[in-house]
């Protein structure tokens, strides 16, 4: 069963307009987070993906992509005129300046346009999936939040499998995320994702049942 605070879904106050129920998920790197947002999806949930919005505003013709050029130039670009996302992640990678003009740019842009998602999210609530959820204050716009946890030598062992890093790539990339004590501290309801997808799928399925009230 899903671990939570509460026995009863109280609703926050979130600095979103919408009436709408919105469901903030995230974990770690490794942790399980598209499994589970696939398991809501599959229940006829609305998702927004942060991961997808982060790629849309900076799609061919987009604002983000016209100032992107302006500023680092068409060097940027791949020959069909779509971002060189290789070429910037090296540009901002060891250079704080350029990183935090890119930050500047796309953080409202991606903002505005999940809160557009949400306002037109027609299921009973919508999941927020954003990995970055507790780092970017982004609990703000959710009424609740998800974690979905696993101990950290399963998070580090399930990403080295899964994206063929070494171990130190993703203990860095591990090290710049909030740490698990954090998240934990950010949940409403805690999805424990140790052991097999069927435990995971019943935890969705218990939170699911919550959240509409069936």
């Amino acid at each position: 069963m899903a671990a939570t605070k509460t026995v009863e879904v109280e609703k926050k106050v979130p600095s979103n307009t919408n009436d709408k129920m919105v469901v903030g998920l995230t974990g770690g790197i490794g942790s399980g987070k598209s499994a589970a947002t696939s398991q809501f999806a599959a229940l006829g949930i609305d998702i927004i993906d942060a991961d997808e919005v982060a790629r849309e505003v900076v799609t061919l013709g987009s604002e983000g992509l016209i100032r992107i050029t302006e500023h680092f130039g068409h060097a940027i670009l791949l020959e069909d005129g779509t971002l060189n996302r290789a070429a910037l992640r090296e540009r901002v990678f060891n250079n704080s300046e350029e990183k935090q003009w890119l930050n500047q740019l796309l953080h409202p842009l991606i903002r505005k346009t999940m809160l557009q998602q949400i306002a037109d999210a027609t299921s009973h609530y919508c999941i927020l999936s954003v990995p970055l959820l507790v780092e970017g204050n982004l609990t703000e716009l959710c009424d609740r939040v998800i974690v979905v946890d696993c101990p950290e030598s399963m998070q580090l062992e399930r990403a080295m499998q899964r994206d063929g890093s070494t171990k130190q790539i993703i203990e860095s990339i591990m090290a710049s995320q909030a740490t698990r004590k954090e998240r934990l501290a950010a949940a409403d309801d805690v999805i424990d994702n140790s052991k097999t997808l069927a435990f995971l799928n019943e935890q969705v399925l218990t939170l699911h049942s919550k959240y509409t009230g069936q």
